[in-house]
């Protein structure tokens, strides 16, 4: 087998050191190598705690290394297209968090400068390589369900801190670009099309700017997936697909556990009181890992990028669209130009 690929991790964010990382100690393509911190003792401390060989106190450090293969970018979201621009000038493969950009501008900067280099980048929506997700998109194509007609989403938790990045307006923050995203990405993935119009509300915050609760409706040629997500409610996660026949809902959509196997209920409807529903049982599995092996299958010619800059680029349209009806109260196409 080739060799293992090295990768590099742009800063020590929390999503990184306690996730990303340290499942990559199970991945079989390859290996966390290195991180960088614009701090060089921050870095120095979690390259030690977290067994890694190097540590940088740059980016540009990181970047310069040439034996680092791939950049992992989780930092804030307005960094998240420069700094992969400049990985990929670099000479390095990019997978960068979610969501990709600021906007669908963005995104088509960073997919010129993808296709300038001739190197891999994706997003790190890690839930395109999950089992249970390939379950449920199984489950769709086979018609077990019947015809997809409808989906429901709910993502919410609670966070006021001040100097949280997901409470920074101009850094990206805000519900909507922190856990909208997945059922934006999710309902596209599993309807198999594009949104062609939606309709929201966003309730922005008045001390930090950003939207702390988002209501969604988004209408599919099929079909059509309402969602609320929320960051200042209790903590909750709730995904259902609704077909003809009957429904599949995910117990743990997004934050899927890594030490328990993860479920699917599928339901139709026969017994009310829950008599009717099957369970589905997936095997233990860490979506982290698997999302840094898929990637790095990617970039030795494997396979595709699990979830390449053109569908980045289609959810950010969908995600301004949105913006676009809390804005005018009306229902907004999505940018046919995305698709």
């Amino acid at each position: 087998m080739q060799r293992r690929l090295r990768w590099g991790i742009l800063g020590a964010a929390k999503i990184a050191v306690t996730k990303v990382i340290p499942a990559m100690r199970a991945c079989t393509w390859c290996e966390a190598a290195a991180i960088a911190s614009r701090d060089a003792e921050k870095a120095r401390r979690a390259a030690e705690s977290l067994r890694l060989a190097r540590a940088y106190g740059s980016y540009e450090e990181l970047l310069a290394d040439p034996e680092i293969d791939v950049i992992y970018n989780p930092l804030p979201n307005h960094l998240h297209v420069p700094w992969s621009i400049r990985a990929l000038e670099a000479g390095k493969h990019v997978l960068c968090e979610k969501p990709l950009g600021l906007s669908t501008g963005e995104v088509r900067e960073l997919i010129e400068t993808r296709d300038r280099t001739g190197l891999c980048a994706g997003e790190a929506f890690m839930v395109r390589t999950h089992p249970q997700w390939l379950r449920v998109k199984e489950l769709i194509e086979t018609g077990a369900i019947g015809r997809v007609r409808q989906m429901q989403a709910w993502f919410s938790y609670f966070n006021r801190d001040p100097a949280n990045v997901r409470n920074v307006a101009e850094w990206g923050g805000g519900g909507l670009m922190d856990i909208g995203c997945y059922p934006v990405f999710l309902s596209r993935y599993l309807f198999g099309e594009e949104p062609l119009r939606v309709a929201a509300f966003l309730d922005i915050d008045p001390d930090f700017g950003v939207d702390r609760y988002c209501a969604a409706l988004m209408e599919f040629p099929s079909g059509t997936c309402t969602f609320t997500c929320a960051t200042q409610l209790a903590p909750a996660q709730r995904f259902v697909v609704s077909g003809e026949k009957a429904r599949i809902e995910v117990e743990t959509p997004y934050n899927a556990p890594p030490d328990r196997p993860c479920r699917l209920f599928v339901d139709d409807g026969s017994d009310l009181s829950g008599g009717s529903r099957k369970v589905e049982e997936l095997p233990v599995c860490d979506q982290y890992a698997i999302q840094a092996d898929e990637f790095s299958r990617a970039v030795l010619g494997e396979r595709d990028v699990p979830v390449p800059l053109e569908d980045s680029l289609r959810t950010m349209a969908v995600i301004e669209a949105i913006r676009r009806s809390a804005g005018s109260g009306r229902m907004e196409a999505v940018d046919a130009a995305a698709k």
